[in-house]
């Protein structure tokens, strides 16, 4: 992580983000003014804690739905590795692709790990609630997966229950 990198956190402004999505699509920060969002940034398709959280939040979509909630996974895989995960696994929310590491690093999730002795950069598991005008309400970093996907619905009935 560079000193310059940003951590955003609860009550700073989401940083602005524009990227591809699995099945061609695209998404970006305004598509959701007005409206909360859960960003969570994972660090690989198809691996057992990421395909776990993913399978969570899918279970959960309906949930989140019920709030007017949108969730979106965001990991530097291709969009064709998305679209393998996403229809593996039946994900029903859309899967961000950000190869170059922008929104990571906007996000400032893309930091040093150290596996083994061994230092690498990846991805943070972390998850950010952003509330229809755009704050970061809510900021999870270094999450744990079992769990996680209930403590975000329970932060964003908390949101909507507060707007």
């Amino acid at each position: 992580m560079s000193q310059t990198q940003t951590r955003p956190a609860a009550g700073d402004p989401a940083p602005d983000f524009a990227m591809a999505t699995d099945g061609g699509g695209q998404v970006s920060l305004s598509d959701f003014k007005g409206q909360p969002l859960v960003l969570y940034f994972y660090p690989k398709d198809d691996t057992s804690g990421c395909t776990k959280e993913a399978q969570a939040f899918r279970d959960a979509k309906a949930a989140f739905d019920e709030l007017g909630v949108t969730i979106v996974g965001v990991s530097k895989d291709s969009v064709k590795k998305h679209d393998t995960f996403k229809e593996k696994y039946e994900l029903n929310f859309p899967l961000g692709s950000d190869p170059e590491g922008a929104v990571c690093e906007a996000y400032g999730v893309w930091v040093e790990k150290s596996m083994y002795g061994r230092t690498y950069m990846g991805i943070e598991r972390s998850t950010f609630l952003i509330d229809g005008a755009g704050v970061v309400a809510k900021a999870w970093r270094k999450v744990k997966v079992a769990g996680h996907a209930e403590a975000v619905l329970d932060a964003a009935r908390q949101l909507k229950g507060a707007s």
